[in-house]
């Protein structure tokens, strides 16, 4: 599909620029931030709450809170991670104000995740298999552990942002983080 004349193709730009251009109030590149990202932010907030009607809701009400927000971003480059931390504190507060739901579909959020195109048939298989036993093993961690990894791991959270979502302290953090680390790293040595 051609650009039109006049309008640049917003989808070529990085995410720093599409960040800077949507704190300036252009709809058209947050619209572009936003749809790049919404499929990562999804699963995120499914394995956060799971719930893939919560995840809907976080990530609905993270994306007003991020267009809210944008014009304070000091750091438009980092705007991934620092959507990701909005998705998170969204989910967190779905979680304390509402019993979630168990409707979770560990294929729906394994597919949601980006794959690269140019990856071959039995790669793509053996890293569809790997994420749905990752997604497994996740599944049989303590909540505060499961919660722990992801924050860090997906969410890209420190330890003492961990704390403040989970409400424990940063060592409870750091102990629940490295109890979840072992184990999926037991359990994952066979994809390895």
């Amino acid at each position: 599909m051609r650009t039109p004349p006049g309008r640049q193709d917003l989808s070529l730009l990085s995410d720093g620029i599409l960040a800077r251009r949507a704190a300036e109030g252009d709809e058209r590149a947050f619209e572009v931030l936003l749809r790049r990202h919404l499929s990562l932010m999804t699963a995120y907030a499914t394995r956060l709450t799971g719930s893939r009607a919560d995840a809907g809701d976080a990530v609905q009400e993270a994306s007003v809170a991020v267009w809210r927000e944008l014009p304070n971003l000091t750091t438009p480059d980092a705007v991934r991670g620092w959507m990701m931390k909005i998705v998170s504190r969204k989910s967190f507060d779905l979680i304390r104000s509402r019993k979630p739901a168990s409707d979770v579909d560990d294929e729906a959020v394994v597919a949601s995740l980006p794959v690269s195109d140019a990856d071959d048939p039995a790669r793509l298989a053996g890293t569809a298999d790997a994420m749905a036993g990752l997604a497994k093993a996740l599944d049989r961690l303590p909540a505060l552990q499961r919660q722990s990894w992801l924050l860090r791991e997906v969410g890209g959270e420190s330890y003492g942002e961990i704390a403040e979502h989970l409400g424990i302290t940063t060592t409870a953090a750091r102990g629940q983080l490295a109890r979840a680390r072992e184990t999926l790293t037991r359990e994952m040595e066979a994809w390895r």
